[in-house]
């Protein structure tokens, strides 16, 4: 029986010398990569990334400067937190900027894990994003005016609404626009065209400051209108559109 042994360990020998030793496929990781579990998900980043705030929790581990307390059954560092929020933070160490999904209801969690982390920036930009968010929720109010004397006026309570009027008036201007003129007043809360001159009759043109002409009132009114329904705006109230036409009336009100 030992001789049989003997021979068989011979001959797995001659056939490959390898068969009993370790594994050559499998590499070491990379010692500019970790892989971290954290609350049991698993998530894998260049140490750089995670060194991008000095001072964090994941700056010192990655760097060393903490001892690794925990691992998991694989020697990856175990942090106890939650798994599945930590995508959010990985996700701003990587890119700078926190981005959300429009149906996400856990900032208050994702803002407790990032003091945990001792990300300040990212608890500043969670703070931001709850401030937008609950002034959103709030109801928006439009109003739409064409006022012989003032001009023509888009009033909103929503203030990413009328970055959606400024930066959809840019597109069908007729000129490259780069910035609005000094005589159109713009805020986070209004524009207002002050100037029109008389072209065709019952036209009037936005005149724009090197005396090129950006594109008729009309045009303006109904991109506005187009732009408040596809925002999920309700029109409530409109003054004198006895001329059948929405974008003929002097006053728009809309509610969200």
């Amino acid at each position: 029986m030992e001789w049989n042994l003997r021979r068989m360990d011979s001959e797995l020998r001659q056939i490959n010398s390898d068969l009993l030793q370790p594994s050559k496929s499998i590499k070491k990781p990379s010692s500019g990569t970790i892989t971290l579990n954290v609350g049991g998900f698993l998530y894998a980043a260049h140490r750089t990334t995670l060194s991008r705030h000095q001072g964090s929790v994941l700056e010192e581990l990655a760097s060393g400067k903490k001892t690794v307390q925990h691992t998991d059954s694989m020697g990856n560092p175990f942090i106890d937190r939650d798994g599945p929020v930590f995508r959010h933070i990985l996700n701003f160490l990587r890119t700078g900027d926190l981005q959300l999904p429009d149906d996400f209801r856990e900032a208050g969690l994702l803002r407790r894990e990032a003091e945990f982390y001792r990300l300040s920036g990212l608890v500043e930009a969670i703070l931001e994003w709850e401030e937008l968010r609950a002034v959103q929720r709030e109801p928006a109010f439009l109003e739409v005016t064409d006022e012989r004397s003032q001009g023509f006026k888009v009033y909103c309570s929503d203030p990413t609404f009328i970055d959606k009027v400024k930066g959809r008036l840019v597109q069908i201007s007729k000129s490259r626009l780069d910035g609005f003129p000094e005589e159109f007043e713009v805020s986070s809360n209004v524009i207002q065209f002050r100037h029109f001159i008389k072209s065709e009759p019952g036209s009037r043109l936005v005149l724009k400051q090197d005396s090129t002409f950006v594109c008729t009132l009309e045009c303006l009114k109904l991109e506005t209108v187009m732009l408040a329904l596809k925002a999920g705006f309700s029109i409530i109230t409109s003054l004198d559109s006895s001329k059948g036409s929405v974008v003929a009336a002097e006053a728009l009100h809309f509610v969200k």
